[in-house]
């Protein structure tokens, strides 16, 4: 039993099967609460704890799912190619809502740090929490920040965003798809985007390209400011 509890290929399939688990039980309630990501992080962390397992043990199963993360995001180009008809026709649009967004993204960040008196080790990693995982351990890293916190980070901002943008947009009096998807893939990424493409091809598709828009200015905001404090 120690044998099979220590074995990544064990623990890639208890993920795999919960996170298939998370999507039936999404399908069937069909409530964005049930999150497929946040139903399997919460059923493997419940299975880590009763069996005694270390974090340490579990990470060599995921980074078998990590090798995924980069085919994943590129493959979101394809309903950007879909629609890149709407894509150019409202392409500034999209720059400036993502470059505010990115920008509002990390000033809230720097705002609540101050606010709460977290270290600056832990801000730097929470900097990039909106973006996709890549980028955001690729700009922690830069700054020196702990990239674990910036994954889970990541995840907890795109699981939330996945679960109360779409309500929240349309409270509010968004229901244009481009605007939709615009929000939705700067706040909450890759997780988000899941979530936009079933609402709709044109949300998916602009969310889809957001990541990539504001990752990027991200990156090249982090840099620029670093440049200039440093």
């Amino acid at each position: 039993m120690t044998d099979l509890l220590s074995s990544s290929q064990f623990w890639l399939l208890i993920s795999i099967g919960f996170y298939a688990l998370g999507v039936e039980i999404q399908k069937k309630t069909g409530s964005p609460v049930c999150n497929p990501l946040l139903i399997a992080s919460i059923l493997v962390g419940a299975l880590l704890i009763a069996t005694g397992t270390s974090y340490q043990t579990y990470e060599e199963s995921g980074k078998l799912i990590s090798f995924f993360l980069t085919p994943a995001t590129v493959a979101l180009a394809i309903p950007i190619y879909r629609k890149l008809d709407v894509l150019l026709k409202n392409l500034l649009p999209i720059l400036l809502g993502a470059f505010v967004g990115s920008m509002v993204s990390i000033g809230s960040v720097l705002l609540f740090s101050h606010l709460f008196g977290l270290s600056e080790s832990t801000t730097l990693s929470l900097v990039p929490k909106s973006v996709t995982t890549p980028i955001a351990v690729a700009v922690a890293e830069m700054l020196g920040g702990v990239t674990s916190i910036t994954a889970i980070a990541v995840v907890i901002t795109g699981i939330i965003g996945a679960i109360i943008l779409p309500t929240f947009l349309k409270c509010i009096g968004v229901r244009n798809p481009v605007q939709m998807g615009l929000s939705i893939g700067t706040a909450s990424h890759a997780v988000g985007t899941s979530r936009a493409i079933e609402l709709g091809e044109t949300e998916g598709a602009i969310s889809g390209l957001a990541i990539g828009v504001a990752g990027l200015l991200t990156a090249l905001i982090v840099s620029i400011g670093s440049a200039i404090l440093l």
